[in-house]
């Protein structure tokens, strides 16, 4: 719709709605299934590996806009066209190989496909169905499915599982969730990555060709934040430090972003020729790629791994939905906002986006748990579900007698 559109922006908008239709809800599925069928030792870098291609993928993008606006004249529709008909790769590629991937074994098991389930696990693990380790999460998938049909059974449908949601255990997981997807658009970071051009005009720089340049490393930045993330954030310093050293150490570049410009008004000085950046104007740009790299490294990522892992199963797809809902939401309001806010308050933007990135540093110290390294039919005991422990017992006593 998009690409094959004569230049109409109201088919385009269309385009990008039901786009926007299929991301959204494609999105809360796979960190979900890589959570379900994934060790607990690595979780968080099999997640960490879905957000390098994400952020690759933006960052691919950075550069396309970048080669097409210095290659293809604005004069002729190809300069809109190429980069919106390269969305298409994606999802092809994704259509292709989705035959080979298994079913989610937990899935399975609430399907009550146990044969099946056990198969996929042993492949996925390697390990025979007699070993101990298989045996365990077996073992403890089966405990969480029992007590989902129990529940199931008292509270049946969509409006039990609507009741469900405000219990003690559960309604605590999903306040963090959404609070989580708030912060995160919170952070600012969707004011660099949607605005870029127009932000790094406020430092200064006024041609199209480098403004599109900067953003391309602010994506090469935004990338290299989730390798660290992948390989040594998520399951080595954990989600909780990852959380609050990433807003208070994230916080520090904003707030020089706006220190600079209330100190020199760069996008002023640019527009009366003054075009020669100092110092502390290239230190500014350093700062935004700084700014990308620390955002990947910590909320980007983690947020996404902590909201994947800590529902419950029967509960999963409707807390995830809700997640990424209000995820959309807030990304929403603060895209809306930000060039009213750069344009009535200037660098008080940035003020604002490192101010709120300390408060969000607090709140992670006192509200955040460590799921490092906990299988996810352990996180009901973690987070105060008082059925976590009995049911596990339960279990081993009917495998005793």
């Amino acid at each position: 719709m998009q690409t094959g559109s004569p230049g109409l922006v109201g088919l385009i908008m269309a385009g990008r709605a039901v786009a926007g239709l299929g991301i959204g809800a494609a999105a809360p599925v796979i960190p979900v299934y890589i959570a379900e069928v994934a060790p607990p030792s690595i979780r968080g870098k099999l997640i960490g590996f879905f957000e390098i291609g994400s952020q690759g993928a933006q960052m691919l993008g950075f550069w396309v806009n970048y080669a097409v606006n210095k290659t293809i004249s604005p004069d002729i529709s190809a300069q809109w066209r190429v980069p919106l008909g390269l969305q298409l790769l994606p999802g092809a590629i994704l259509l292709a190989v989705l035959p080979l991937c298994p079913e989610s074994p937990r899935w399975l098991c609430k399907q009550d496909q146990w044969d099946k389930a056990e198969k996929i696990m042993c492949d996925i693990r390697q390990l025979p169905i007699s070993h101990p380790y298989v045996a365990k999460e077996l073992r403890e998938i089966r405990a969480e499915v029992e007590f989902e049909a129990h529940l199931n059974s008292i509270n049946p449908g969509f409006k039990g599982k609507l009741k469900d949601l405000f219990k003690k255990g559960i309604r605590n997981r999903l306040a963090i969730g959404l609070c989580l997807m708030m912060c995160q658009n919170m952070t600012g970071v969707n004011i660099i990555t949607y605005y870029s051009p127009r932000i790094f005009a406020t430092l200064g720089i006024q041609s199209t060709d480098l403004k599109l340049f900067a953003t391309g490393f602010y994506g090469v930045a935004k990338t290299i934040g989730m390798i660290i993330f992948s390989f040594w954030v998520a399951d080595h310093l954990g989600r909780r430090k990852g959380l609050i050293w990433g807003a208070f150490v994230g916080a520090v570049p904003m707030l020089y972003l706006g220190g600079y410009v209330m100190k020199n008004d760069p996008e002023a000085k640019a527009a009366a020729g003054e075009t020669n950046m100092s110092g502390w104007g290239y230190l500014a740009m350093v700062c935004v790629y700084l700014y990308g790299v620390i955002y990947c490294a910590t909320w980007q990522g983690i947020t996404w791994l902590y909201a994947s892992e800590i529902y419950p199963l029967y509960l999963r797809s409707l807390c995830m939905a809700l997640t990424i809902a209000d995820e959309r939401l807030w990304s929403y309001v603060v895209s809306r906002a930000t060039p009213y806010m750069i344009s009535d308050i200037g660098y008080g933007t940035y003020f604002f986006f490192g101010a709120l990135m300390v408060c969000m540093g607090f709140w992670a110290w006192w509200c955040i748990r460590e799921t490092k390294g906990i299988p996810i039919e352990e996180m009901d005991a973690l987070f105060g579900a008082p059925h976590a422990a009995e049911i596990e017992d339960d279990f081993r006593k009917k495998e005793e007698a």
